[in-house]
């Protein structure tokens, strides 16, 4: 890949200064990861857990005893997959790990699926086992039915959250039901003098098989080995300026690859300190953010929005914040300068897919734009493509996006048309279809306009919902936006928004109000005719707004 790199690109002339333009990975298996960080650092906290500190020697003690008792007690064996359907959690990092140390791959769900949905994942990756937390237990063990599942481990909240917590502990947490006699505790897992097992996997094996998300049609899966992973995680650890010294807040969870990769793998990889949270509350993201000394926080920007939308934020302690940024949904300008005045900090935008193992984009951090994507990452091209006939478009003509990069995947698990289908070839290279339409200005920023599946058609007009979605969060009132199209016999699709009000605008100011507003700072075409407030928006487990569950509303509702 580094031999292909073409140096003229726009982007370079804004690459940050005295970084290479690409980098050399690691030709070793991911667990040595933590292996390595233990020999380095054996008595450095690795995590913080709501007060509970576990050192880096602890951490890989408990991975080699895990992957022990798997090849051991349950005959896991190399290429086995196995599922962990929880979220963020002590058993996650060290299930993770210890699953990739006894030679099989780990398949990371969502927790929050549907059953129905957990079901077609674990039959599809041919899943042998689950790691799951006894409040997931009962979907899991009627999703397994009809699958090659044959054994459930399941570990409690409460296995690692100490007596006193420091800072809040989410509630859904506390409210935990006990384990079933038909599974595997977690603890006895960890209890046992087993040998484990010898290596029998390298870098080119598959490692990980995360699945995209179910909102875009049928989930597939995308087969990553351990050298398509190396690449953002170094790549974050460069760029992001990540030291032995950063405490890094892993919120985002790490079941999704932007926070697998920046929240989990990068921190560990360079000996720091992650500070976990299991479930989101901004409460606990706060008091994290003071106590510890939080240094780096990777998110998605409807965390942002709800952590500035804190009664009294500004008499809240951000000041050990260096780096704040993140990607999976736009950020909204006024959001960003909101954070800017509290902080002196600018949101540092990326743009990845599961395809890509996270980040291709990721904006410079000395020379950032709001609402970019950034530019490409180490060792990455990428262009911008007409989607109906492949021309490649100068800059600033709305296209396709399409990449070319180190982190790329190996295709979908048992889906080889639909990974042939994904690649188009340009100038005798393969490059990866996206499905992101977007632009690249004169200086090679990437702006991202929504999904090509996504574009409101009102009276022959295009409209971009994310444009729209943008311009909303200016308004004062406005915490969250959504906007989605709605069948209209005159102009065939109407520009609808559903918004979550600020709780002090709540009952203040009306649907008239806003659409005026609309009016008077948005194209006459594009501004939301019809507006909804509701009090939240549908979200996915790593924080995105899901717009198609919207979409599919007003679709069902103008049947």
């Amino acid at each position: 890949m580094n031999q292909s790199i073409l140096y003229d690109r726009p982007w370079f002339k804004y690459w940050p200064p005295r970084l290479p333009k690409t980098l050399d990975y690691p030709k070793v298996p991911l667990f040595n990861i933590v292996e390595v960080s233990s020999q380095r650092y054996p008595n450095k906290t690795a995590i913080i857990y709501y007060g509970n500190r576990i050192t880096y020697k602890e951490l890989w003690e408990s991975i080699i005893k895990f992957s022990a008792f798997l090849s051991n007690k349950l005959g896991v064996r190399k290429g086995d997959r196995i599922a962990l359907f929880m979220p963020n959690s002590i058993q996650w990092i060290i299930a993770y790990f210890g699953i990739l140390r006894a030679n099989a791959i780990l398949v990371p769900i969502n927790p929050l699926l549907a059953e129905d949905e957990l079901n077609y994942i674990l039959k599809d990756s041919g899943s042998v086992g689950v790691v799951t937390l006894s409040s997931y237990l009962s979907k899991v063990m009627k999703a397994k039915e009809n699958t090659q599942v044959k054994w459930v481990i399941a570990g409690r909240f409460k296995d690692y959250l100490p007596d006193n917590p420091e800072i809040k502990v989410h509630p859904l947490m506390l409210r935990e039901p006990e384990l079933s006699n038909d599974v595997i505790p977690w603890k006895e897992t960890l209890r046992n003098n087993y040998t484990p097992p010898s290596v029998e996997v390298d870098a080119e094996d598959i490692a990980v098989i995360p699945y995209t998300s179910g909102t875009t049609g049928v989930p597939k899966g995308c087969i990553h080995t351990h050298s398509t992973i190396w690449p953002t995680i170094l790549g974050s650890v460069i760029w992001n300026t990540l030291a032995p010294s950063a405490v890094v807040l892993t919120s985002l969870p790490v079941f999704h690859v932007t926070g697998f990769i920046h929240s989990l793998n990068a921190p560990l990889y360079v000996g720091s300190t992650m500070v976990l949270l299991s479930i989101w509350d901004r409460e606990a993201a706060l008091d994290a953010i003071a106590k510890y000394r939080v240094t780096h926080w990777t998110n998605i920007s409807t965390m942002v929005v709800d952590l500035l939308a804190t009664p009294g934020i500004e008499k809240r302690d951000l000041s050990s914040l260096m780096l704040v940024g993140g990607g999976g949904a736009p950020m909204p300008e006024a959001v960003a300068r909101k954070l800017k005045e509290l902080t002196g900090l600018d949101y540092i935008e990326g743009y990845g897919l599961t395809e890509t193992m996270s980040q291709t984009h990721v904006n410079p951090p000395q020379r950032p734009k709001l609402q970019c994507l950034g530019i490409p990452h180490f060792g990455v091209d990428a262009l911008i493509i007409d989607p109906s006939t492949g021309e490649v478009l100068p800059p600033n003509r709305e296209g396709e996006i399409v990449v070319r990069c180190p982190s790329l995947f190996k295709g979908y698990w048992n889906k080889e048309e639909e990974t042939r289908k994904s690649f188009i070839t340009i100038n005798g290279l393969e490059y990866f279809r996206t499905g992101d339409l977007g632009y690249m200005d004169d200086e090679g920023y990437f702006f991202i306009l929504d999904r090509v599946k996504r574009m409101i058609n009102r009276a022959g007009y295009k409209v971009w919902p994310t444009k729209v979605e943008n311009k909303l969060y200016q308004h004062p009132a406005v915490l969250e936006a959504c906007v989605v199209a709605t069948p209209d016999p005159r102009v065939n699709e109407e520009v609808k928004a559903y918004i979550v009000l600020k709780p002090e605008y709540k009952g203040k100011i009306t649907a008239d109000e806003i659409r005026e507003w609309c009016k008077q700072h948005m194209s006459a075409y594009e501004y939301p005719r019809i507006i909804e407030f509701v009090d939240s928006l549908p979200k996915s487990g790593s924080g995105k707004i899901l717009w198609r569950v919207l979409q599919e509303k007003e679709k069902g509702a103008n049947k």
